[in-house]
């Protein structure tokens, strides 16, 4: 294993290795976000070539978030998976359009689905949406 010489980045790596399925989620919720508020800044500063890699870091976490469903959960996870494949479908059009109202739209609707996740992890409910 890599051991992270950035004490930052040392602190997150135990983070992410030590974080239970819920914890993991809202993380890739919380970096999808992230990496689409900093795409809108570089759009906004017309830094294309930034918002381009931003934007696609922000897909990768959206298609992970898709692939590690478990479509064994039943008509949410379906619901989930149409969800994600909206989500990433408007974020290539936003970034084809360099447009931040469509950005805007898609943070919003991560942060209300990484909401309901943290309400899940709060009330300590056993998921099955997420294949382990």
């Amino acid at each position: 294993m890599f051991i992270e010489s950035n004490p930052y980045k040392r602190y997150r790596q135990t983070q992410v290795e030590t974080a239970g399925p819920l914890e993991l989620i809202i993380m890739m919720y919380d970096g999808a976000i992230r990496f689409c508020n900093q795409a809108k800044g570089a759009i906004q500063e017309d830094n294309y070539n930034e918002a381009n890699r931003l934007l696609q870091r922000a897909q990768d976490i959206v298609d992970e978030l898709n692939f590690s469903l478990n479509m064994e959960a039943g008509e949410i996870a379906n619901r989930l998976r149409s969800l994600y494949d909206f989500i990433n479908s408007k974020l290539i059009e936003a970034n084809v359009n360099k447009d931040p109202a469509l950005i805007d739209q898609m943070v919003e609707l991560l942060t209300e689905l990484r909401s309901s996740w943290s309400e899940l992890q709060h009330g300590n409910k056993k998921v099955a949406l997420v294949g382990e």
